[in-house]
């Protein structure tokens, strides 16, 4: 998929064209708006599977299921916001096939919609957990917003709810339901929490904070099946060593897998997600993939990753709109990430590896925390709690490969613009 070929305008700001987005969260709705302020005078076409406006998904697992935001608060636009910039919105509406020799989608219901370039937002679905028992109600994963009123409705009645899975969605459950006074136990079959995502040291400290709460953690531990009572409702989560924990709820939370059958089933190049360039095309010249259902590529980096993150979406919106209209790529940005547990602001940039040196600047003003992950004098990620400010440099040392002295990094009082060789 080389790039030097596609660098002329493909449709400009012709009338007659139509541009076709498949997936309304953040990185769909945001493509869309992109096309506008681009200056896109075709049609541009919004479909999204869910009967429901686009809206923010982060606080889904946060401020939704705490019952402190409407539904309308979470809209990414108002509607009349579709309606002035000429976007037309087909909600509750699935795409059941996609054509790229005849350039046209079908539907479910079996009408077609031509498209002259197509745009692939279709994200991730939960990884199921296939264990005897997981038809029973009060099971619970966490991805829509229909998911999301569900869990709202059975933490309260849950008395105990059981997280399996040690992740940051399961993490911000685990926060909001003992701040809630309900009771929470996680369970990650790895050795510790965040295994694939983050540091030792991180993970140490957001087990620590949480256990203090009174989280129930469980590690190196997994789910075998549930067990439930006479209502079907279930009532126990049974361990591989045995043990059965009553409760009254299970969220699981262990992954997600790319929603990548449309593009299968086109003959795209797909490998565990749609495979992307620099530009987010596929294997397609006309056809676009943009958000968590891809595996794209990233600065200075010969590997292709998942990123699974709001800002990686609306980066590749980017990226795409601007292929499509034929100006300037965006500036490629660092991989950056957060979360919100209790009252800690979780702030990460970069990629962390196992077997980097991490130096820890700690604030003695409050609960402020920052490891920086290094190699040689280069930091190559930063991980965060309550620290904008080592937050916002990590992100600048790594896009800029700065060279910093190690010694004055690790000491707090010294000022992080004067931590640069």
């Amino acid at each position: 998929m080389g790039n030097d070929s596609y660098s002329e305008a493909m449709l400009g700001d012709s009338p007659r064209s139509r541009v076709v987005i498949v997936g309304a969260g953040h990185g769909g709705a945001n493509a869309a708006a992109f096309l506008r302020q681009k200056g896109f005078g075709g049609e541009v076409i919004l479909i999204g599977e869910e009967p429901v406006m686009p809206y923010q998904r982060p606080p889904l697992s946060k401020a939704y299921i705490a019952d402190h935001m409407s539904v309308e608060d979470l809209y990414l636009k108002p509607t009349q916001f579709y309606r002035d910039q000429g976007i037309e919105l087909r909600l509750g509406t699935r795409v059941a096939e996609v054509n790229p020799e005849g350039k046209f989608v079908s539907f479910s219901d079996g009408t077609t919609l031509e498209y002259d370039v197509l745009i692939l937002a279709t994200g991730a679905a939960p990884r199921s957990l296939d264990v005897p028992g997981s038809d029973l109600t009060g099971i619970q994963e966490l991805r829509t917003i229909a998911d999301a009123g569900r869990l709202r409705d059975l933490i309260p009645s849950s008395g105990h709810l059981v997280v399996v899975g040690g992740g940051y969605i399961g993490l911000e459950v685990a926060a909001v339901c003992q701040t809630n006074g309900v009771r929470v136990t996680v369970i990650e079959r790895e050795d510790r929490l965040l295994a694939r995502v983050a540091s030792v040291e991180l993970s140490k400290v957001l087990t620590a904070y949480h256990q203090e709460r009174g989280t129930n953690i469980l590690t190196s531990d997994s789910v075998v099946g549930f067990a439930g009572g006479a209502d079907g409702a279930v009532r126990s989560v049974i361990l591989s060593d045995g043990t059965e924990i009553a409760c009254g709820g299970v969220l699981t939370g262990i992954g997600a897998v790319p929603c990548d059958a449309l593009a299968c089933g086109a003959g795209l190049h797909c490998d565990n997600g749609i495979v992307v360039d620099e530009q987010s095309r596929t294997s397609d010249r006309w056809i676009f993939a943009i958000g968590d259902v891809t595996r794209r590529p990233l600065p200075n980096r010969t590997d292709l990753f998942r990123m699974e993150s709001i800002p990686s979406a609306v980066e590749q919106a980017g990226q795409a709109v601007a292929a499509i209209m034929g100006g300037p790529q965006p500036k490629p940005e660092v991989p950056w990430f957060w979360s919100d547990q209790f009252n800690l602001k979780l702030k990460m940039a970069g990629l962390v590896h196992e077997g980097e040196e991490v130096i820890a600047r700690n604030s003695l003003e409050g609960f402020k925390i920052a490891f920086f992950h290094v190699r040689g004098e280069n930091v190559v990620a930063v991980e965060t709690i309550n620290s904008p400010g080592e937050f916002m440099a990590g992100k600048r040392f790594i896009e800029k490969n700065a060279r910093v002295d190690l010694t004055k990094l690790a000491d707090s009082s010294v000022p992080l613009q004067g931590v640069l060789v």
